[in-house]
Protein backbone atom coordinates (compact mmCIF):
# COMPACT_ATOMS: atom_id res chain seq x y z
CA UNK A 1 0.00 0.00 0.00
CA UNK A 2 1.51 3.13 -1.29
CA UNK A 3 1.63 6.11 1.60
CA UNK A 4 1.58 9.81 0.85
CA UNK A 5 5.45 10.04 1.19
CA UNK A 6 6.42 7.49 -1.42
CA UNK A 7 5.68 9.92 -3.73
CA UNK A 8 7.56 12.72 -2.50
CA UNK A 9 10.58 12.34 -5.32
CA UNK A 10 8.08 11.53 -8.40
CA UNK A 11 7.56 14.71 -10.52
CA UNK A 12 6.53 12.49 -14.05
CA UNK A 13 4.03 10.41 -12.29
CA UNK A 14 0.86 12.31 -12.58
CA UNK A 15 1.77 14.86 -14.70
CA UNK A 16 2.11 15.67 -18.56
CA UNK A 17 5.51 14.39 -20.40
CA UNK A 18 8.41 16.95 -19.01
CA UNK A 19 11.54 16.87 -20.43
CA UNK A 20 13.47 14.06 -19.36
CA UNK A 21 15.79 13.97 -16.60
CA UNK A 22 16.47 10.50 -15.24
CA UNK A 23 15.08 7.39 -14.12
CA UNK A 24 12.93 8.37 -10.67
CA UNK A 25 12.40 5.75 -8.13
CA UNK A 26 10.07 5.47 -4.94
CA UNK A 27 10.53 3.54 -1.76
CA UNK A 28 10.65 -0.40 -1.58
CA UNK A 29 7.89 -1.14 1.05
CA UNK A 30 9.06 -4.35 1.48
CA UNK A 31 12.89 -4.39 1.83
CA UNK A 32 12.95 -7.60 3.71
CA UNK A 33 11.94 -9.45 1.32
CA UNK A 34 13.52 -10.67 -2.24
CA UNK A 35 10.82 -10.83 -5.17
CA UNK A 36 11.30 -9.87 -8.53
CA UNK A 37 9.64 -6.97 -10.85
CA UNK A 38 9.39 -7.77 -14.48
CA UNK A 39 9.30 -4.42 -16.68
CA UNK A 40 8.92 -4.66 -20.49
CA UNK A 41 8.03 -2.53 -23.58
CA UNK A 42 8.30 -4.02 -27.63
CA UNK A 43 8.41 -0.62 -28.78
CA UNK A 44 11.90 0.69 -27.92
CA UNK A 45 13.99 2.68 -30.85
CA UNK A 46 17.51 3.65 -31.22
CA UNK A 47 19.39 4.13 -34.25
CA UNK A 48 22.57 2.63 -36.12
CA UNK A 49 25.26 5.05 -35.08
CA UNK A 50 26.85 4.72 -38.50
CA UNK A 51 24.04 4.61 -40.80
CA UNK A 52 21.03 6.37 -39.03
CA UNK A 53 18.85 3.81 -39.91
CA UNK A 54 16.11 2.71 -37.49
CA UNK A 55 16.58 -0.14 -34.71
CA UNK A 56 13.58 -1.96 -32.94
CA UNK A 57 14.16 -4.08 -30.19
CA UNK A 58 11.94 -5.82 -27.36
CA UNK A 59 13.47 -4.78 -23.71
CA UNK A 60 12.80 -6.54 -20.72
CA UNK A 61 14.73 -5.50 -17.11
CA UNK A 62 14.00 -7.99 -14.39
CA UNK A 63 15.28 -7.29 -10.81
CA UNK A 64 14.91 -7.81 -7.10
CA UNK A 65 14.81 -4.44 -5.67
CA UNK A 66 16.56 -3.11 -2.49
CA UNK A 67 15.41 0.29 -1.11
CA UNK A 68 14.20 1.97 -4.00
CA UNK A 69 11.93 0.81 -7.43
CA UNK A 70 11.61 2.38 -10.47
CA UNK A 71 8.77 4.21 -11.19
CA UNK A 72 7.67 3.28 -14.92
CA UNK A 73 6.57 6.89 -16.28
CA UNK A 74 10.78 7.62 -16.15
CA UNK A 75 11.55 4.23 -17.43
CA UNK A 76 8.86 5.31 -20.91
CA UNK A 77 11.11 8.61 -21.12
CA UNK A 78 14.04 7.02 -20.58
CA UNK A 79 13.29 4.42 -23.43
CA UNK A 80 12.25 7.35 -25.42
CA UNK A 81 15.81 9.31 -24.79
CA UNK A 82 17.32 6.95 -27.30
CA UNK A 83 14.79 6.98 -30.20
CA UNK A 84 17.14 9.57 -32.25
CA UNK A 85 20.31 8.31 -30.45
CA UNK A 86 22.87 6.44 -32.46
CA UNK A 87 23.88 3.42 -30.49
CA UNK A 88 25.23 -0.12 -31.19
CA UNK A 89 22.80 -3.33 -29.38
CA UNK A 90 25.53 -3.87 -26.98
CA UNK A 91 26.22 -0.75 -25.70
CA UNK A 92 22.71 0.46 -25.07
CA UNK A 93 21.71 -2.87 -23.15
CA UNK A 94 24.51 -1.83 -21.14
CA UNK A 95 24.07 1.29 -20.66
CA UNK A 96 19.97 0.55 -19.87
CA UNK A 97 21.47 -2.07 -17.21
CA UNK A 98 23.96 0.97 -15.72
CA UNK A 99 21.30 3.60 -15.37
CA UNK A 100 19.04 1.54 -13.68
CA UNK A 101 21.53 0.33 -11.21
CA UNK A 102 22.58 4.15 -10.68
CA UNK A 103 19.06 4.91 -9.95
CA UNK A 104 17.89 2.38 -7.50
CA UNK A 105 20.98 0.58 -6.59
CA UNK A 106 19.16 -3.51 -6.80
CA UNK A 107 20.01 -6.35 -5.44
CA UNK A 108 20.21 -8.01 -8.63
CA UNK A 109 19.14 -6.75 -12.18
CA UNK A 110 18.89 -8.51 -15.96
CA UNK A 111 18.47 -6.93 -18.85
CA UNK A 112 17.32 -8.52 -22.67
CA UNK A 113 17.62 -6.47 -25.31
CA UNK A 114 16.38 -8.41 -28.36
CA UNK A 115 16.64 -6.30 -31.76
CA UNK A 116 14.47 -7.23 -34.84
CA UNK A 117 16.53 -8.17 -38.16
CA UNK A 118 18.31 -6.17 -39.68
CA UNK A 119 20.34 -7.42 -42.67
CA UNK A 120 19.13 -10.94 -42.51
CA UNK A 121 20.67 -11.01 -38.85
CA UNK A 122 18.62 -10.57 -35.43
CA UNK A 123 21.05 -9.57 -32.26
CA UNK A 124 20.04 -10.61 -28.24
CA UNK A 125 22.34 -8.97 -26.05
CA UNK A 126 21.69 -9.77 -22.13
CA UNK A 127 23.60 -7.70 -19.31
CA UNK A 128 23.12 -9.27 -15.38
CA UNK A 129 24.06 -7.50 -12.50
CA UNK A 130 24.95 -9.42 -8.79
CA UNK A 131 25.27 -6.86 -5.64
CA UNK A 132 27.97 -7.92 -3.88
Amino acid sequence: MAIKNDMDDLSLLGNSAAEFNGLEAFPNLNPERDYTVTLSTDEFTCVCPKTGQPDFAEIVISYVPDLKIVESKSLKLYFLSYRNRGVFHEHVTNMILDDVIEAIHPRQCHVQADFGIRGGISITVEAEYNKE
